[in-house]
């Protein structure tokens, strides 16, 4: 299925290399890690060659859409650091992710998880923070776009879809007790992580 509506000319020349799930998560990779405030919508992801996670993914989800697979974003919710938001799609029965961060353990996933939660907890040491806690609790039932019209192009819309990432069910990750004996990231892992960071797009705990 490939829905181009909406779409100019010249972004469609673009738009048309995202053939495959990775060459959307390559495109993301080259973009510019955006530390301001501002939502993009994926048109101005494409126009401005910027993103961060919450755009990233939406851009993705919307792109994995043109080559057929539903439009799904998830949020996994952090204590002392920023949520980081994925786009997840499905093939042969398994889950990948595709997502924008300032951190490069965080992005490309293999479809090759049978669940989401799984999915999610291979994000799960290399999500912390820049006192190296490590900082996923929780994750929020997948988010389809498909009900939000114009998304693809409304910088406005973004505004919409953050908030209902915020009030829809989530899952704990784990108990009171396994969070009291999570210990830090080692240095290694840590600078591996940073690696090529923008470090104003860093959360300050």
């Amino acid at each position: 299925m490939k829905i181009y509506t909406g779409w100019t000319t010249q972004e469609l020349k673009i738009i048309r290399t995202f053939t495959t799930p990775y060459k959307i998560q390559q495109f993301l990779d080259a973009t510019t890690y955006s530390s301001e405030s501002r939502y993009r919508s994926p048109r101005s992801v494409l126009r401005d060659n910027t993103a961060h996670c919450f755009d990233g993914a939406v851009f993705a989800a919307a792109m994995l859409h043109r080559i057929g697979f539903k439009p799904m974003i998830v949020d996994m919710q952090a204590v002392r650091d920023d949520d980081h938001v994925i786009a997840i799609f499905k093939k042969d029965g398994c889950f990948g992710a595709i997502a924008k961060s300032n951190f490069s353990g965080l992005r490309f996933r293999e479809p090759i998880y049978k669940a989401v939660r799984e999915l999610v907890m291979s994000y799960f040491e290399l999500f912390y923070n820049v006192n190296k806690e490590k900082t996923l609790r929780q994750f929020s039932v997948p988010l389809n776009l498909s009900s939000y019209k114009d998304f693809e192009f409304d910088d406005e819309m973004m505004e919409e879809i953050g908030s209902k990432l915020s009030d829809i069910p989530v899952t704990k990750l784990m108990t009171p007790s396994q969070i009291r004996l999570l210990q830090h990231v080692d240095e290694r892992s840590y600078k591996s992580g940073l690696m090529g960071a923008n470090t104003k797009g860093l959360y300050k705990p």
